[in-house]
């Protein structure tokens, strides 16, 4: 079943940043979007969850037109999305940022406080710390643990290596392969990190100014120089 499907979306603030994008995303997939910095890997994340509305073009999520609902709207229909830099609630402990994600997913009565701690232990050992207080990796972590809490069916992360050491990366890639495998969770992410495109990703669309120009599929994902090539400088 397709869960996500973008047709010839448009989108920019002054001029195009996003040009015509053909994307989709099946029911227990891991896509990756990759490219270079500047090439709208970030509008096209915030467009999906809604923050941005297309100039042209349609957002269809379970087969619905989600094109002009807002993000509220398509986190209680069961999107949960990961901010590049995290976005931590300033002056919330962890475990009232967790309580913040319950929202997502308004026609589950499930939530997955359990399967979160089995994942993240050190979010449970530090409910009442600041969340501002964690480290990078850490605050990664809570975020992604905080988009899990009210199991959403389609999870977006932007970045999700961003400012986290390289041993945190390592684990965070298995984890999201462990919340794919194990939650049943769809899972669309942006990332230019090399090693965590081939150790997540199923398939990856490739960026370059603004359109989509590529799929990578299994074969190319285990070629190295392939996914480089999207993403040198």
């Amino acid at each position: 079943m397709t869960l996500l499907d973008l047709s010839g979306v448009t989108v920019g603030y002054d001029a195009p940043v996003l040009r015509d994008v053909d994307l989709s995303v099946e029911e227990s997939e891991i896509v990756g979007v990759v490219g270079k910095n500047g090439v709208g890997k970030t509008t096209l994340m915030k467009t999906v969850i809604g923050l941005l509305e297309p100039d042209e073009g349609s957002v269809v999520y379970r087969g619905a037109d989600v094109t002009g609902q807002s993000a509220d709207e398509r986190a209680r229909a069961g999107i949960g999305y990961i901010p590049q830099g995290r976005d931590i609630f300033p002056g919330l402990t962890v475990e009232q940022n967790l309580q913040m994600g319950e929202h997502v997913d308004a026609g589950s009565s499930e939530t997955r406080y359990d399967e979160v701690f089995d994942l993240f232990p050190v979010l449970e050992e530090r409910l009442d710390q600041d969340g501002e207080t964690l480290s990078g990796g850490q605050q990664q972590m809570l975020a992604i643990a905080r988009a899990l809490v009210a199991d959403p069916d389609l999870l977006l992360l932007d970045e999700p290596s961003e400012g986290v050491q390289p041993s945190i990366v390592d684990q965070i890639s298995e984890d999201m392969r462990a919340i794919n495998e194990e939650l049943g969770t769809t899972i669309l992410f942006v990332e230019q990190n090399l090693g965590v495109i081939r150790s997540m990703a199923d398939r990856c669309y490739a960026m370059e100014r603004g359109r989509i120009v590529d799929e990578l599929g299994a074969d190319a994902l285990a070629d190295e120089d392939t996914i480089a090539n999207y993403l040198a400088v």
